[in-house]
């Protein structure tokens, strides 16, 4: 079968090289264009995603005295290829480091710096969730600045529990003599509680 297609010409008059070469813009207006582009989408991904810092005040202050500079100037991290870890600093620059060895440095580091009130409330708190656990007992809202919370079971009050770093306090009443204890589970078993069975 047969099929046949209709092309229609040009006319002789049209100058299709002139035709482009005078609509074209120039270079200028063409990168003033494309700056103003990059500008925008820049605006708008700053506006739709604003992504939240991964590194804490305690990565940085860590990164920063392994590589000896101020923590405030660590801007991001990541690992390239499993192998390389790069540090990416504020003022530009990028610093690479071995994967393992940068592991040790960090885990050396943070073996001297002090521990943050923030850790130590997670700490203390894991500490007191697994003695409830041991007890059968619930905790009420802990207060963050004294380490202290009231613990239930079945919804009765049975004492308050508190620590202040070292060594944790127990009461089951709100005034009288406190029991002092190393652990979170010492304390509690000072308030006369039974470890739940199973």
């Amino acid at each position: 079968m047969m099929h046949s297609t209709y092309i229609q010409q040009a006319p002789s008059s049209f100058k299709l090289n002139q035709t482009l070469v005078a609509n074209a813009p120039s270079k200028d207006e063409q990168a003033l264009a494309q700056a103003e582009l990059y500008s925008h989408l820049e605006t708008q991904a700053e506006a739709v995603a604003t992504t939240q810092d991964p590194l804490t005040a305690r990565d940085r202050r860590i990164i920063g005295e392994i590589i000896q500079v101020k923590p405030e100037s660590v801007r991001t991290i990541w690992i390239e290829g499993g192998i390389t870890v790069w540090v990416q600093l504020v003022g530009g620059g990028r610093l690479p480091f071995d994967r393992d060895w940068f592991a040790t440095r960090v885990a050396q580091v943070k073996a001297t710096l002090p521990e943050t009130p923030r850790e130590r409330n997670q700490r203390l708190e894991t500490e007191l969730k697994d003695a409830c656990t041991v007890f059968g007992l619930y905790h009420g809202e802990i207060d963050y600045l004294v380490f202290g919370t009231k613990v239930y079971r079945n919804r009765h009050f049975v004492g308050n529990v508190w620590c202040n770093g070292q060594e944790w306090y127990s009461n089951p009443r709100k005034y009288g003599l406190d029991g002092v204890a190393q652990t979170a589970v010492g304390a509690i078993a000072l308030l006369g509680v039974r470890p739940a069975v199973a």
